[in-house]
């Protein structure tokens, strides 16, 4: 649970660049600890990046991932975490079905376009192969 990390080190673990580290240190999401100059990263702050890069694999904001980092630091039962996780998650959930059934409804359209072309191109090529 000691261990710490490079930047450099975070980031080869992570499979995340070092500026992507940095980034989620300028939006105030991670808190490394410096020596001398050199970024110095916890267990904590590896599982938070941990946690950060979820969110947003996952389709969160930066914002709802500080939310929910915030509140685990507020209320140690998580309680109020796990409440805010289970809304947002059923939020996401609601709008990637709304877009998948928009991508299904796009892709049955292209194809019947597409078939649509092919047949129309097939009754081109014979007729100017009968000519």
């Amino acid at each position: 649970m000691d261990k710490i990390y490079s930047i450099t080190q975070l980031a080869r673990d992570l499979g995340v660049t070092p500026r992507t580290i940095r980034f989620y240190e300028d939006q105030g999401l991670i808190a490394p600890q410096r020596a001398g100059n050199t970024r110095v990263y916890s267990y904590r702050d590896r599982a938070r990046m941990i946690l950060i890069l979820r969110g947003k694999r996952l389709g969160f904001t930066l914002r709802d991932i500080k939310e929910f980092l915030d509140l685990y630091v507020v209320d140690a039962t998580q309680v109020p975490q796990l409440q805010m996780l289970a809304t947002k998650v059923r939020s996401r959930i609601t709008l990637l079905e709304e877009q998948r059934q928009a991508v299904e409804q796009t892709l049955a359209e292209l194809l019947d376009i597409e078939r649509q072309t092919e047949d129309a191109l097939d009754a081109k090529l014979k007729s100017t192969q009968s000519v």
